[in-house]
């Protein structure tokens, strides 16, 4: 990204628009459009909900999570009447409740349900196809939102063959860039949507953005050195191919999971099949406080863990695993965090070693 900044009206810098537009298909696995917007991805999560819908709409939530949260109360926020499905944090959204919600809602007064893929504060996943057949066998009309922050570019999304209306994404995650950018990937059926929407939108209309991305340019100034950025990023993602970088995010998740079970600490997630491959979030035993911990670790070893949030503040910390990661990086990792807990007196087993023979045998294709 440390390049000069290219005249963002020049034929040059539309090669860079269609290339990061394009390439961005790619990953996302669509042929629908795909929007960039010079903004965390918070803003993208307003832009899909300002684009498809209108004051009052009801939309349903779930409480899988502190990003779930957040989004929905935005929606509130944004005049929507967001119903929120209850949750323990512990688990991803349920398929059946989402069908037998909707198959209770006959007047389809639901328009939208909202669904994080990969909660980043869990550690949990969702399954993103039986959401859609849930909507599917209720024969709900509903628009599928996903965020897809945390999981796009490191575990399996497919827009176009899950059928999901409109995806939320962002530059900082398994795309492997600084915070900056976001992402709407949006279907046909979210565009009809758009058309009917009324909710006010300026800088978040999608419009404007389509009738400018068809000539490689954007609406108003873009983050032309964040594309450079992107650019390359999506070259790697390339390079590696999309399914070796998702089994390589599986493995080194797996590794982390061995640790975890050797250190003799509770993982977040419950459900093995809903096991976050980008992060793992564990609590620490009772009478033991997170930020302590991550204090200790940075301080003594330079190195940062993800904090407990909303409900599991003072409670977990988190591992992240995912993008530009390998497995000696991992190692380097798992012994800062086992060498943390020795030092701040918490009972533990030796993890380090479990995951490194995990590594070693996966090496082999054992």
């Amino acid at each position: 990204m440390d390049r000069p900044v290219l005249d963002h009206r020049s034929a040059e810098f539309a090669e860079l628009g269609h290339h990061c537009i394009n390439g961005l298909k790619t990953v996302f696995r669509t042929e629908s459009p795909v929007l960039i917007f010079p903004s965390s991805a918070t803003g993208a999560w307003e832009a899909a909900l300002v684009n498809t819908l209108n004051s009052g709409d009801h939309i349903l939530g779930f409480e899988t999570g502190h990003f779930a949260g957040l989004w929905s109360k935005m929606a509130g926020a944004l005049g929507l009447h967001v119903e929120i499905c209850g949750g323990d944090w512990r688990h991803g959204v349920d398929a059946a409740q989402v069908e037998d919600r909707l198959a209770h809602d006959r007047e389809h007064d639901i328009k939208a349900v909202m669904v994080v893929h990969n909660e980043t504060s869990t550690g949990v996943t969702t399954d993103i196809p039986a959401v859609r057949r849930a909507i599917d066998q209720a024969k709900h009309p509903a628009l599928l939102m996903v965020d897809v922050v945390s999981s796009l570019a490191s575990i399996d999304y497919r827009h176009d063959e899950w059928r999901v209306d409109v995806a939320i994404a962002g530059s900082q995650k398994g795309l492997m860039l600084p915070p900056g950018l976001s992402f709407n990937a949006i279907s046909d059926r979210a565009l009809d949507a758009h058309k009917q929407s009324t909710l006010p939108k300026s800088y978040w209309r999608w419009s404007e953005m389509l009738e400018n991305n068809a000539r490689g340019f954007f609406p108003y100034t873009p983050a032309t050195n964040l594309l450079y950025s992107l650019r390359e990023a999506l070259g790697m993602l390339q390079a590696e191919g999309l399914e070796t970088v998702f089994a390589r995010h599986a493995r080194l998740a797996e590794a982390t999971r061995c640790a975890v079970r050797k250190w003799g600490l509770e993982m977040v997630a419950l459900n093995p099949a809903e096991y976050s491959n980008v992060v793992t979030a564990l609590f620490l035993p009772e009478g033991f406080q997170e930020q302590a911990l991550r204090a200790l670790i940075l301080d003594r070893f330079n190195m940062s863990l993800g904090a407990g949030l909303g409900k599991l503040a003072g409670r977990a910390f988190r591992i992240g695993h995912m993008g530009d990661f390998n497995e000696l990086m991992l190692a380097g990792t798992l012994a800062g965090v086992e060498l943390g807990l020795e030092l701040a007196g918490i009972p533990h087993g030796k993890g380090v070693g479990a995951a490194l023979e995990y590594l070693a045998h996966a090496a082999k294709g054992k």
